[in-house]
């Protein structure tokens, strides 16, 4: 054995070692048979909750959006846009909306500030230990991490989404190369503009994996530039619509709210 593999093996005797000692009675044989297999073997259980979600992107996200839509929108809530430091609200349509990170619908600690939904030991979703109380030390879901990470920067896992296409371009068929780029089916800003009002839990999956994309970069370009068209076109509309305001006015308030 090199002295690579021989330190390998001592540190894996060890966290295995602590992990199996930490271990409760009941812990979710997936996850452990996930961090067994890991080159290096988590130490805590924990962090094998972590690196599990961290190695399956797809499944944290679909989970993520169904905690989501168990927990439904808040009564009054409504997608907005703000700036100000502890609201809550995104700056930008870009990043996924996201109602119980606002004060005024926070569940409080033991719940999660993603979907909504009680965190239990480990950052689990569930109750496998029959406690009854959430885990008041917990802010986010191991899983809710993993995918509020993969809604705001999807390019991340382009591999993941290469491999779940089958590695064909999604709007030629071709095989996709090693220049491929992650895609908005929907463009974000028309979520924005037309689909607002949607009930949150189906806002939330513009950001999931149903509305992403691998496309080859030709693709791609093509793509962002006639977007790119419809929304000039729609500024001249703007602008012609209200001859008081100016382009520039246009383009700013574009820039925002397109």
């Amino acid at each position: 054995m090199t002295a690579a593999s021989e330190w390998r093996a001592e540190r894996n005797g060890r966290s295995r070692a602590r992990l199996e000692r930490s271990l409760p009675a009941l812990f979710p044989a997936p996850v452990l048979q996930h961090a067994l297999s890991r080159p290096l073997t988590p130490p805590t259980p924990r962090l094998a909750v972590e690196s599990y979600w961290r190695n399956h992107v797809l499944r944290a996200d679909r989970l993520a959006r169904a905690l989501a839509a168990r927990s439904g929108q808040p009564e009054g809530w409504t997608w907005r846009l703000g700036s100000e430091k502890g609201s809550g609200l995104a700056a930008t349509f870009r990043m996924p909306p996201s109602p119980y990170r606002e004060p005024a619908h926070a569940r409080g600690p033991g719940h999660c500030c993603i979907c909504g939904q009680p965190i239990f030991r480990f950052g689990w979703h569930k109750d496998l230990w029959g406690t009854g109380t959430p885990n008041k030390n917990a802010r986010w879901h191991s899983a809710c991490v993993t995918a509020w990470k993969f809604w705001v920067a999807p390019s991340d896992q382009v591999k993941v989404l290469k491999a779940h296409q089958r590695h064909r371009c999604a709007a030629s068929g071709k095989r996709l190369l090693k220049t491929a780029e992650v895609d908005h089916r929907t463009p974000l800003y028309r979520v924005w503009r037309e689909d607002r009002d949607a009930a949150w839990p189906t806002l939330l999956a513009y950001w999931g994996a149903p509305n992403l994309q691998v496309v080859n970069r030709v693709v791609h370009v093509e793509k962002c530039g006639a977007e790119a068209s419809e929304r000039a076109l729609q500024r001249r509309s703007f602008v012609s619509d209200n001859p008081l305001d100016t382009e520039a006015d246009a383009m700013m308030l574009f820039s925002t709210s397109a």
